[in-house]
C-alpha cells in the first residue's frame, strides 16, 4: 500500500451499517427512534432522581451517573450514523474521528466502572446491612464516582495519544459505523504493538477486572441470599439485584460476544451487530429495566405525573 503522512489524513470514509438502499428510510427511522427514547429515558430517570427525595440513595446516585453516561454514549455514535445513513459521502474529519474515539473509550469505561460501583452497592446493602450507611457514605460515593470518571478519562486519553502518533495509509476507509479504534489501527502504516499492548492492558483494568469484581460481589450476595431462612427474604434480595443483574448481562454479553469469541464468518457483521447492542440497545433499555422492575422509581414516576395534572387543574 502507498503510505501517507499522518498530518496529510484530513478524513475517513466510515462504510457504516450493511443496510440496502431501499431499507435504508425504515432502519433511519428505528435507530432514530431508538436513540430518542434513549435521550429521553435516562433523562427522565436523571430528573426522577433528581426531584424525588426518596431516590436521594447511594445505588440511585449511581444510576444517575450511568444514565448521564448512557445519553453520552449514544451520542457519540449515533447522531453521526444517523447522518450518514443518508449522506452520498460518509465522511468524517480526522480530528472528529480522534475525537469520537476518545469519547467512544471514555463512556465505554465509565460505564464499566459504573455498574461496578453499583454491584459493590448491592454487596454491602445485602452482605452487611448494618454497616451500610457507614460504607457507603456520601463521600464514599462521591469518590467511586470521581475515580470512575478519572481512571475512564486516563484510559481513553492514553489510546487516544497512541493512536494521534500513527500514519496512515492510502486506503482510509473505516468498516463501521463509527471511528472504532481496532478498526482504524488496521489502517495504520505504523508500527501498532505498543497500541495492541496498551489495549490489552487497558482491557484487563477497565474491563476484565470490574467484572471479576462484579462476579465476585454477586458471588457473595448469592451466598447470603442462600442462608436466608425466609422465602420473603430471598425475593427483597433478588429483587434489589434483579434490574443491575439485566444490565451487566447486557452490557457485558456485547463485549465478551465481539472480544473473546472470535468467528471466522462474517467476523465485520458480527462485530456491527455486537457494537450496536452496547452503544444503541443497551442504553436504550436500562431506563426500561430500572423504571419496569423497580417499585421507587415507578413511584416516584407516578408521583410526578400526579404533580403535573394537580398542577394544571
Amino acid at each position: 500500500m502507498r503510505r501517507e503522512n499522518q498530518s496529510s489524513v484530513s478524513e475517513f470514509l466510515l462504510l457504516g451499517l450493511p443496510i440496502r438502499p431501499e431499507q435504508q428510510a425504515m432502519f433511519f427511522a428505528l435507530f432514530l427512534g431508538m436513540y430518542l427514547t434513549t435521550v429521553l429515558g435516562n433523562l427522565l430517570i436523571i430528573l426522577l432522581i433528581r426531584l424525588d427525595s426518596r431516590l436521594h440513595t447511594p445505588m440511585y446516585f449511581f444510576l444517575s451517573h450511568l444514565a448521564f453516561t448512557d445519553v453520552s454514549f449514544s451520542s457519540v455514535t449515533v447522531p453521526k450514523m444517523l447522518m450518514n445513513m443518508h449522506a452520498k459521502y460518509k465522511s468524517i474529519s480526522y480530528e472528529g474521528c480522534i475525537s469520537q474515539t476518545y469519547f467512544f473509550i471514555f463512556c465505554t469505561d465509565l460505564d464499566s466502572f459504573l455498574i461496578t460501583s453499583m454491584a459493590y452497592d448491592r454487596y454491602v446493602a445485602i452482605c452487611h446491612p448494618l454497616h451500610y450507611t457507614i460504607v457507603m457514605s456520601q463521600s464514599i460515593c462521591v469518590m467511586l464516582v470521581a475515580g470512575s470518571w478519572v481512571i475512564a478519562c486516563a484510559c481513553a486519553l492514553l489510546h487516544t495519544l497512541l493512536l494521534a502518533q500513527l500514519s496512515f495509509c492510502a486506503d482510509h476507509t473505516v468498516p463501521h459505523f463509527f471511528c472504532d479504534l481496532a478498526a482504524l489501527l488496521k489502517l495504520s502504516c505504523s508500527d501498532t504493538s505498543l497500541n495492541q499492548l496498551v489495549i490489552f492492558t487497558a482491557g484487563l483494568t477497565a474491563i476484565m477486572l470490574p467484572f471479576l469484581c462484579i462476579v465476585v460481589s454477586y458471588g457473595h450476595i448469592g451466598a447470603t441470599i442462600l442462608r436466608v431462612p425466609s422465602t420473603k427474604g430471598i425475593c427483597k434480595a433478588l429483587s434489589t439485584c434483579g434490574s443491575h443483574l439485566s444490565v451487566v448481562t447486557l452490557y457485558y454479553g456485547a463485549i465478551i460476544g465481539l472480544y473473546f469469541l472470535p468467528s471466522s464468518n462474517n467476523t465485520n457483521n458480527k462485530n456491527l451487530i455486537a457494537s450496536l447492542m452496547y452503544t444503541v440497545v443497551t442504553p436504550m433499555l436500562n431506563p426500561f429495566i430500572y423504571s419496569l422492575r423497580n417499585k421507587d422509581m415507578k413511584g416516584a414516576l407516578r408521583k410526578l405525573l400526579s404533580n403535573k395534572t394537580y398542577s394544571s387543574t
